[in-house]
């Protein structure tokens, strides 16, 4: 498993069953000195630059949001959003295979096609989303998204993409009276192929329509159940999970979980309006994993009742991923520099693993078992 360490602009990598043992780490910032000299010789990027340091940096720079091993697993592709661009880094010798500048001025979540052969991006600034060959880097293609694109997903075999749009989450504008200042936060599923938007969804009037108009619309994390009949999804604010049938198109069950004690209460500290982010369901699609960011826990919840397990202490976990094995959860526990390991059974912590600083996202890789970390040879 690869865990991005955000802040320090490196990846751990830990084995992805057992004892989660760690393996290595990877600089993926090895040419941070030349980047930075090219953000500060232009006025425009580093004012972004440093927007981002101060906003949803929360006073670092963000050198690591997303990354996936290449099919042959001899680079790992790395989206930085400080760096506003995707890169290759070769597993081998630790050098930039290639380099992508996204538009605007950030890069964010990413997603691989089920053939392995491309990688998709999100722009946060430009509400685009590009498709690389995950080789080459080349642009394959792209398409607009709402404001602030996010989370991606491909399903139908890599028919479609979906991406989910969250609109301003940086400011302080947070109140429920103020939801409109958040701008338009929509599903685009566009069709990879071609490029062409083949739909959109906007949960603004499915919200309405279950009787919640006091939720934000803003789709975080999501989900599909194996056949890809369901979606699950958490949103900005809401500490619970959104049950949405895709055939019907609409809102089945909602469900909100416990509220830590010692949780503030002030939507305005919460970082991104993520109250929960990171959510994974186990193989058979019989159990969730919720990460409750700002509520300091992890749950594995019923899928058929969405009822809560244990609550399991996190330190502001972010992220929520399956296990090799398929037999735990894994969330990155971005406050303490760690992962842990939930088992889907039990719903109990099996392993806890000491990582990098402020570790985000974490994918499955494949690399070669005799592979050892490019600074250690």
């Amino acid at each position: 498993m690869f865990v991005g360490n955000n802040w320090d602009g490196t990846v751990d990598v830990i084995e992805a069953r057992g004892d989660f043992a760690p393996v290595g780490r990877i600089n993926v910032v090895p040419d941070r000195l030349e980047r930075l000299r090219e953000i500060y010789t232009d006025p425009i990027k580093l004012v972004f630059f440093l927007g981002v340091r101060y906003s949803s940096g929360e006073g670092h720079d963000q050198l690591v949001d997303d990354m996936y091993a290449t099919p042959d697993g001899d680079a790992l592709v790395v989206s930085r959003p400080s760096f506003a661009d995707v890169v290759s880094i070769d597993l081998t010798t630790g050098a930039v295979r290639w380099r992508f500048g996204v538009s605007g001025f950030r890069s964010d979540h990413m997603a691989v096609s089920p053939d392995g052969r491309s990688v998709a991006v999100s722009a946060s600034t430009s509400n685009t989303v590009h498709v690389l060959d995950i080789v080459t880097g080349r642009e394959l293609g792209s398409f607009g998204t709402g404001d602030q694109p996010h989370e991606n997903l491909y399903t139908g075999g890599g028919r479609q993409l979906w991406n989910m749009s969250i609109g301003a989450v940086t400011t302080s504008l947070d109140d429920p009276s103020q939801d409109w200042t958040k701008g338009d936060r929509h599903i685009t599923i566009a069709d990879p192929r071609t490029f062409q938007t083949v739909r959109t969804i906007d949960m603004r009037p499915r919200l309405d329509a279950f009787g919640r108009p006091d939720l934000n619309d803003a789709v975080r994390p999501a989900v599909f159940t194996p056949d890809e009949s369901t979606l699950y999804f958490q949103l900005s604010f809401l500490g619970g999970v959104v049950e949405y049938d895709v055939a019907a198109d609409r809102i089945t069950r909602i469900r909100e979980f416990p509220k830590s004690p010692t949780t503030n209460e002030d939507r305005t500290t919460w970082v991104n309006d993520s109250r929960h982010h990171g959510l994974s369901m186990s193989p058979d699609g019989a159990k969730l994993c919720v990460a409750g960011t700002v509520d300091d826990y992890a749950t594995i919840v019923d899928r058929a009742t969405l009822a809560p397990g244990e609550l399991v202490g996190a330190s502001k976990p972010y992220w929520a991923t399956v296990s090799g094995d398929g037999q735990s959860c894994v969330i990155s526990e971005s406050g303490a520099d760690r992962v842990t390991a939930i088992s889907f059974a039990t719903g109990r912590r099996v392993a806890t693993v000491a990582v990098g600083d402020h570790p985000q996202r974490v994918r499955i890789g494949h690399i070669p078992t005799i592979w050892t970390p490019p600074t250690a040879r």
